[in-house]
């Protein structure tokens, strides 16, 4: 197997392919915080993480002045349901968070279980409805999963990684700090796995922002300026910082092969 020389007393045990796996980990991390208040919402009924959600829909209390006449009659109509309701909802990739005059947030998976807790009488509207058929029907975790498990994958065959050890020059005497080259069978597999985990990440987020932004609007056109919407913008942005966070060491590990790769054949030449 092929080597790389330094005759140096000392070389830093964090090396560069420890810098990929802590990027990869991170990357990790943010994918699984993202999810992690409606996993949490499951046993509990309060999660310490509502602020991160994907859509968030509020009553309004008053109803917008710049309508058609068509559109005032209908907002008024549904004003007129609305009543006083203060409730808010949100909506995330496994469950609901839901809190009523500001008082206690209370998260589960189960809608039906959540309106018989406040009563239907305190969500004329069906908010809570709405935004599970948005769980269910538009956003979809299943990209994240495989692209979690494809990281993690990738962060194991980076730790098979040779690192640099003392050696004895026999020609010189002298104590050289050697490091064989990685396997090029692992190197592959790992930049395939981090590369399929980056483009998983990147539909996700992408899916993720469209169908948010797209269910926000179709909320405020059906709702007639009655109920407010909201795009989670942590959750937007811990999507895309995962994405980043994946994509820089699937460059990294290309950059590494390909030098890998020139070295070999300076090696030949020589």
């Amino acid at each position: 197997m092929s080597k790389l020389t330094m005759n140096i007393g000392f070389f830093p045990a964090f090396q560069f392919h420890h810098f990929l796996m802590l990027f990869l980990t991170a990357g990790v991390i943010i994918v699984c915080k993202s999810c992690d208040p409606i996993l949490l919402a499951g046993c509990s009924s309060y999660s310490s993480m509502t602020n991160v959600y994907i859509l968030g829909l509020s009553y309004t209390n008053s109803t917008p002045s710049n309508l058609s006449p068509v559109s005032r009659n209908l907002s008024e109509t549904l004003n007129g349901y609305k009543g006083a309701s203060q409730l808010e909802v949100r909506a995330g990739y496994f469950g609901l968070c839901i809190r009523q005059r500001g008082v206690v947030w209370l998260c589960s998976s189960d809608a039906n279980g959540l309106t018989t807790q406040i009563g239907s009488e305190n969500d004329p509207l069906d908010l809570i409805g709405a935004a599970a058929k948005f769980k269910d029907n538009v956003i979809f975790s299943g990209l994240l999963f495989m692209a979690v498990v494809l990281a993690f994958v990738s962060i194991i065959l980076l730790a098979t990684f040779p690192t640099w050890r003392s050696e004895r020059d026999e020609r010189t005497g002298s104590d050289v700090e050697v490091k064989p080259f990685p396997s090029r069978p692992v190197t592959h597999v790992a930049i395939a796995c981090s590369l399929v985990a980056s483009i998983l990440l990147l539909v996700s987020s992408l899916w993720q922002h469209v169908g948010s932004v797209g269910a926000a609007a179709m909320a405020d056109i059906s709702y007639q300026g009655n109920v407010h919407t909201a795009i989670g913008a942590q959750a937007v942005s811990m999507a895309w910082a995962s994405v980043i966070l994946v994509v820089i060491p699937t460059i990294g590990l290309i950059v590494m092969i390909l030098s890998i790769m020139a070295l070999d054949r300076l090696t030949d030449d020589d």
